[in-house]
């Protein structure tokens, strides 16, 4: 006797859920996994050659109406997802460093849910620190 259709098109089913559970991906409609986070996702720039360093960057001047700002890619990464801040604004006077940082975060907050990973490095200071 055959094996039945539906039978095997269950088992099909069943083994392809579990392969794109395993890789993480939405390869089938019907899986119920959750897709990873496309890189592009978050970015608001209208600009397409921006990178995320340099939309970072102009972010956190702009928020914080930083006096110098560098942000770079850590670890030797060509995306940017790991990304390195060093900040000197007046913004950061009579602040303790966590609620300095929490302002930098507030800045970037778009790319932090897409293209940018993590924050390796973060130094923020007041011109009179600098």
């Amino acid at each position: 006797m055959a094996p039945r259709p539906i039978l095997l098109t269950t088992l099909l089913i069943i083994m392809l859920s579990a392969t794109a559970r395993a890789f993480g991906t939405r390869a089938l409609p019907f899986c119920r996994t959750t897709a990873r986070r496309s890189f592009a996702r978050g970015m608001s720039t209208s600009e397409p050659d921006t990178s995320v360093v340099d939309t970072c960057q102009q972010k956190i001047k702009a928020a914080l109406d930083a006096d110098d700002v560098k942000v770079t890619g850590a670890y030797d990464d060509p995306n940017g997802s790991h990304i390195s801040i060093e900040v000197v604004s007046s913004k950061f006077e009579g602040k303790r460093p966590v609620q300095r940082q929490q302002l930098v975060y507030k800045a970037i907050w778009e790319e932090l849910q897409g293209p940018v990973h993590a924050v390796d490095a973060m130094i923020c200071k007041t011109p009179d620190e600098a």
